[in-house]
Order: structure tokens, then C-alpha cells, then sequence
């Protein structure tokens, strides 16, 4: 039998066809699923072969194993070979009338015998039955369903010994036909889960029956070319009914419920890991519980039809029905005495796949980062796969999920992203043009300048014309200042990292400042640390631009405060006033090349955006909090920069 490993995975994700939408993450019972590089990965040693990722991948990014190459070789080999098929083919192949044609139809692929499974479910519910009959006061579970025992042994681990140690229908099967046809036999199973590939070495190849179809394909087999056969002895009884739910119940005459000797049963990804946690929590005592993972092994990820469960219910039943009808009894239970002193004893052993949960302070730190601070902020949406916002978090800790996989959190990011990049296209623009302009504008200014310069001071001010000589070289200088602002944008987008003591440097950028006596100026340093890595030379822009905006701001008088913080990740400065602040009309255009708020000859409008484009060199954020409103409490504008410590 195939051995399954991460570099040979049972089930895998086809890569480029994964679209990350999550829900595969969803419906994973196991959280066997991480997100990496933008592809939805299976984590082979996570994954209980469920298949249910296979069900609801509507890209076909999610796909398993295929043995269809292990049949090929099987059936040219010199050995016998026979194909044991689950019974649930009759919700499977509705199109074929008459079972024997499906059975002549895998004899035309190459076997030599063609048996059902269902014979060693018939041996399997007998144990049961004793197994429920004799252990009233204890709890059992039933061990037929492969991805169950997967689950169990991987994840609850505790419980092992409660699962019934009796073998699946289709391992008893198997033991079945060596005894009847020779331990030479090759067998095949086929099926409709994808698990019982891996479930034992019972068989030498385990096919889906999408596999059986692709089969049947590649070798040109169909029904109407086909002569019928039946199904080779022994033949089943009402282990028929094993695909459905309360199959076994059905086989061993038992009723569903909460009373002593009853059987709950629990199938879907929800109930039976509800069952199973309810059953470790010590509320369900002395039950027995019958669980699959599937609904019912019709609903397979092998399975070919989906989301028809009542007609394939109503299939198997006819199917059964017609079958009991024409059995022959005395021949069943001929066989049923020669093959139940078979030993269908199986052995389980815990193998704990289960990831120690975080520390708590490592969960809030996830929260934290993706906006969860409030109990209002705990949408619990599950748009990301995960039932909770602290459940994605865990993942995040344990590294099978992103914090990108929050809907609200990326969308905020988004948002964000989209009025960067906003910005970054008029720098971009403004970056391509102010070269040329520099060009053009630099020489005839300084030729304006020179002249005018000379001009002014030969001329007397009492000549008329003086003022207009002193109006020219103003101007001339405000243009040389603008061609001087828009060379910052021309500038390569990189940052010379220099370690640099913050409170020193800022302190040092006062040293420039030109202040009236009614403007006060504090720093608060809240830092442990004092050395960050900043470009100090861009960042110094960065500090005088905002620093003599808020002067410009406070001309009735004010404080002007640098705050220094920092948090797990970044260190932040703050630059606030109390001046007269900014209407909150102009937020969206505060970064815009060439807008300004001062009067003329007062501002280029160069400046903040200047700053915003220092600031996302340093791949940082900036964030405006400002008020107009005496009534609303102190007014005036903060600048809050927040920089990565590791840049």
C-alpha cells in the first residue's frame, strides 16, 4: 500500500487553482489547512483524509492520491485479482439499471472476481452487537469510519481506548476473501471516502469510485456493450444498509437514542466533533456512538453525485430491498458460521497531533494587531474559516493562519492601501515632472535673482521703483524654493538607515526653529529605549516641516509638543499644537502637492506631502487627528508617525 508523507500527501492542493477563499479552511474539521503563499496547503501530518476539502473546492484545487496507475498494474499482474466494492455503488452509479452490469463492467477492466463489501459489514455488525449487548456500563465508539479513527487518535487521544476494537467492514472483508480465494489474491477496494487509502495494508490499491468511473473511461467500458454478471460469493445481507444513516443500527436490530444500550449516532464535520467533545466532557456516560464523518458514507468526497441524499438514500433502500428478497438465507448463514470465528480483533494507538494552545498574552497580541480591542471589534463572522475571532487568532500563533484572513481587519487595510497608493501616484507624478521642471526653471531664476539683487541694492529705497525691485527678488526666491521642494520628489526611494537617539534628534531639530516668545515647546519621552533607526537626514524634514507648520498654526500663542512612544513593534512621534487646527474638509487633500491653507506667499504646499513620502520610505504610517471646535474641546492638530523598530 501507498505510503502517504508530506512529500507524498494523500491529499494536496493543485497549485495556481487555488483562489483563497477560505472555505476549505471552513469545512476542515481538523484545521489541517495553512495558508501559505497565497495557496490554501493541506498539512499532511494534520489531516485525517476527511475529504471534505475535496467537496467544497469549487476551483479543483483540492485533490487526492490517485491509484488508478496501483489498479492497472494489479490486474496485468500474473496474481488473481478482485475488486471488493462498497455498497453504497447504488447511489453512485444511478444511471446503471441492473447491479450486475456495473459488475460485468469491472470485470471487463481486467479483474477476475468482483465481491461486496457489504458481506464483511454483516460479520462486523455481529461483533458490534456483542460488543453493545456485553458493555452496557461503559462508552463505545464504533470504528468503521476511517477519518473518525484518524480524528480520534490524532486530536483526542484520551479516547482511543473507548473505540471499538473490531475492524472496518472492508478490512473483515478483505481477511474474508484471502481465506476463500488465497492469500495470493490482489484486492481492490472501491468506494466512495478518500481515508480508506491510507486506512491499513489490507488491500493493495483503494480507488474511489470517481476513480472507477475515470477507469471505466480510459478503457472504454460502457453499459451498453457490457454482458452481466453478479457479485462473487459470499454474498451480504443487510450489511447492505451500512452507507446510510443508521446503516449499522439497521444491520444489528438496535434503536437510536439516549437510553442504556442504545446507539447515538452523529454524522457531518459538526455533530460528531459536538459528540465526541460532549462524550470527553463526561456528558454522555455509557453511550454508545455510532459516528461518521461524512453524512452518511453516500455523501463521500469519492462520490460522483453530490447533494442528491434523499435520492441515493431511496436507491441504496431499493437496492437492499430487492437484494433480502432474492437471498438466499441458508446459503448467507452457511457462510456467516464458516467465516465468524475469523478474528476481526484490531489495535489502536494515540498518535497526538494536537498543538499546545498560546499563551494568553500571545493571542492578544494577534487581537490586538487585527483591530481587536473592544468587545464590539469580536464580530465572530467566520469569514475567515474559523468559528471565532480568538479561534483565528490561535491559528495565527500556531502558524496555520494570517492575520490577513480577517475580512473586517484586510478591508481596513485595504482602505488604507488604497489612499496610499492614491498618494504615491500624484508623488509618483510629481517625481516625473520635477526633474524637467528643475531644468527649465533653475537657470532663468538665478539669472532673476542675480539681476535683481544687484538692482536692489544700487538703487535707493527712496526710488519709487524699490519696493517693486524688492517684490521681484521676494518672488523670484518663492520659486527657488518650490523648484527646491519639488527636487525631493525627483529623489531615488531610499532611506540611509542610521541607529540615532531619538530624544537627542529631536531635540536638536528645536535648535532651528524660529519661534515667537507666546509659543511654548515640550518633549514627553516615553521610550525604554532611546536608539531607533531613522535616515536622520530625510526625518529632519520631516520634524522642521511639521514642527513650523504648527508655529504657523498658533499665531495667538500655544504649546507645540513632541510625544515620544513606542509599542511591541514600532516607536511613534507625536507632533501636536494648540492652534487653530484643520476643518475636517480638507483631511483628503492635506497630503496634495501645492495645497496649502496660509495665505499667499506663506506656503508651497510641499511640505506634508514631502513628509508623507519620507514617511512611507520608512515604511511607516501617519496618522491626522485635528479640531476646529472650541467647543469640543482644546483645539488645534496632531501628527502621529509610527515607524517599524526593524526597518
Amino acid at each position: 500500500m501507498h505510503k502517504f508523507t508530506e512529500d507524498n500527501p494523500l491529499v494536496y492542493t493543485v497549485k495556481g487553482l487555488c483562489r483563497v477563499c477560505y472555505t476549505c479552511v471552513r469545512e476542515c474539521p481538523a484545521k489541517a489547512i495553512k495558508i501559505i503563499n497565497g495557496q490554501a496547503e493541506v498539512i499532511t501530518s494534520r489531516c485525517i483524509a476527511c475529504g471534505n476539502c475535496v467537496i467544497v473546492c469549487s476551483q479543483g484545487a483540492k485533490t487526492y492520491y490517485s491509484s488508478i496507475t496501483n489498479v492497472d498494474e494489479i490486474v496485468t499482474s500474473p496474481n488473481k485479482s478482485m475488486l471488493c466494492i462498497a455498497p453504497s455503488f447504488a447511489a453512485e452509479f444511478t444511471e446503471i439499471d441492473d447491479y450486475r452490469t456495473l459488475v460485468g463492467m469491472i470485470k471487463a477492466i481486467g479483474f477476475d472476481y468482483v465481491t461486496e463489501v457489504s458481506f464483511g459489514a454483516d460479520l462486523v455488525a455481529l461483533q458490534y452487537k456483542k460488543l453493545f449487548d456485553s458493555e452496557k456500563n461503559t462508552s463505545l465508539i464504533t470504528s468503521d469510519c476511517p477519518a473518525i479513527v484518524n480524528y480520534i487518535t490524532h486530536y483526542h487521544p484520551d479516547l482511543v481506548d473507548l473505540l471499538a476494537k473490531v475492524d472496518s467492514p472492508a478490512m473483515a472483508m478483505a481477511k474474508v476473501v484471502k481465506k476463500k480465494y488465497g492469500n495470493d489474491l490482489k484486492i481492490v477496494f472501491a468506494g466512495p471516502c478518500i481515508a480508506k487509502k491510507a486506512e491499513s495494508p489490507s488491500f493493495d490499491a483503494n480507488i474511489t469510485f470517481a476513480e472507477l468511473r475515470e477507469l471505466f473511461k480510459q478503457k472504454n467500458i460502457y453499459p451498453d456493450k457490457i454482458e452481466k454478471s453478479d457479485f462473487d460469493p459470499p454474498h451480504s445481507g443487510k450489511g447492505a444498509f451500512f452507507p446510510v444513516n443508521h446503516g449499522l443500527l439497521k444491520s444489528i436490530d438496535k434503536t437510536e437514542g439516549l437510553g442504556e444500550g442504545e446507539v447515538i449516532t452523529a454524522e457531518g464535520k459538526a455533530k460528531f466533533k459536538e459528540a465526541i467533545e460532549e462524550l470527553e466532557n463526561g456528558l454522555l456516560k455509557n453511550q454508545h456512538l455510532e459516528l461518521l464523518c461524512c453524512d452518511g458514507c453516500i455523501e463521500g468526497p469519492g462520490m460522483t453525485q453530490q447533494n442528491l441524499k434523499l435520492v441515493k438514500r431511496l436507491n441504496i433502500s431499493n437496492y437492499v430491498k430487492e437484494k433480502l428478497k432474492n437471498l438466499d438465507v441458508k446459503t448467507w448463514e452457511k457462510d456467516i458460521e464458516e467465516y465468524r470465528e475469523i478474528s476481526l480483533a484490531r489495535r489502536f494507538a494515540p498518535k497526538d497531533r494536537r498543538i499546545p494552545v498560546p499563551d494568553e498574552k500571545e493571542i492578544d497580541k494577534v487581537l490586538h494587531l487585527m483591530g481587536k480591542t473592544k468587545d464590539k471589534d469580536f464580530l465572530n463572522c467566520g469569514a475567515c474559516g474559523y468559528h471565532t475571532c480568538k479561534e483565528l487568532a490561535i491559528a495565527v500563533c500556531e502558524e496555520l493562519a494570517e492575520p490577513e484572513m480577517c475580512l473586517p481587519y484586510t478591508i481596513e487595510k485595504l482602505s488604507d492601501t488604497k489612499e496610499a497608493l492614491k498618494q504615491s501616484e500624484k508623488l509618483a507624478s510629481m517625481g516625473q515632472v520635477s526633474a524637467g521642471i528643475a531644468h527649465e526653471l533653475n537657470n532663468p531664476l538665478g539669472i532673476i535673482t542675480l539681476y535683481s539683487s544687484i538692482l536692489q541694492e544700487e538703487i535707493n529705497e527712496d526710488n519709487e521703483i524699490f519696493e517693486d525691485i524688492k517684490i521681484i527678488n521676494e518672488q523670484a526666491e518663492r520659486c527657488k524654493n518650490i523648484v527646491g521642494g519639488l527636487l525631493n520628489f525627483a529623489r531615488k526611494n531610499k532611506v540611509k538607515l542610521k541607529e540615532t537617539n531619538l530624544p537627542e534628534f529631536i531635540e536638536h531639530s528645536f535648535t532651528s526653529l524660529i519661534k515667537p516668545d507666546n509659543v511654548k515647546i515640550q518633549l514627553i519621552n516615553e521610550l525604554t529605549n532611546p536608539l531607533v533607526k531613522i535616515d536622520p537626514d530625510q526625518m529632519m524634514q520631516v520634524l522642521t516641516n511639521l514642527e513650523k507648520n504648527a508655529i504657523d498654526a498658533m499665531s495667538e500663542g500655544g504649546t507645540l509638543s513632541i510625544k515620544l512612544s513606542e509599542n511591541d513593534d514600532v516607536f511613534n512621534i507625536e507632533v501636536s499644537d494648540t492652534g487653530t487646527g484643520i476643518p475636517e474638509e480638507n483631511f483628503d487633500k492635506i497630503f496634495t502637492p501645492f495645497f496649502t491653507t496660509k495665505g499667499v506667499s506663506k506656503g508651497t504646499g510641499l511640505g506634508l506631502p514631502l513628509v508623507y513620502g519620507i514617511v512611507k520610505m520608512h515604511k511607516g504610517k501617519i496618522n491626522i487627528k485635528s479640531n476646529t471646535n472650541p467647543e469640543k474641546g482644546q483645539t488645534g492638530t496632531s501628527f502621529k508617525i509610527s515607524i517599524p523598530k526593524n526597518l
